[in-house]
């Protein structure tokens, strides 16, 4: 079993910038992928960006250019700066990791409102 604790979210004006954490504890060793996803009212959970233990990323076209996933193996941490932050980034942004058995496990969720 792998825990995930996401932190950093709020509120924050369009243009602004907010940077996401999410710690990993519990069966760490068989961690692969890590990344967030994210929900906005009424809509689907969506993947934003996702990054391997050798650093390869992925993010979504809606994101590209201005956030970055970045990961610390050493911390089981990893980070998403999110930069000119839009009203459409609004939603819950959650933790997501998957391991070498093909296990999905997920945050509890965090909240980032950006105001127009």
């Amino acid at each position: 079993q792998v825990r995930l604790v996401e932190s950093g979210g709020g509120l924050v004006q369009a243009g602004g910038s907010l940077r996401l954490s999410c710690a990993a504890s519990g069966s760490i060793f068989s961690v692969t992928i890590m990344g967030w996803y994210r929900q906005a009212p009424g809509k689907q959970r969506e993947l934003v960006a996702r990054i391997s233990g050798g650093g390869s990323t992925n993010y979504a076209d809606s994101v590209k250019g201005r956030f970055a996933i970045s990961r610390d193996n050493a911390r089981n941490t990893v980070f998403l700066q999110m930069n000119s932050l839009k009203h459409e980034d609004t939603g819950v942004y959650y933790c997501w990791c998957t391991d070498t058995y093909h296990n999905n496990y997920w945050g509890q969720g965090t909240q980032v409102t950006v105001s127009s």
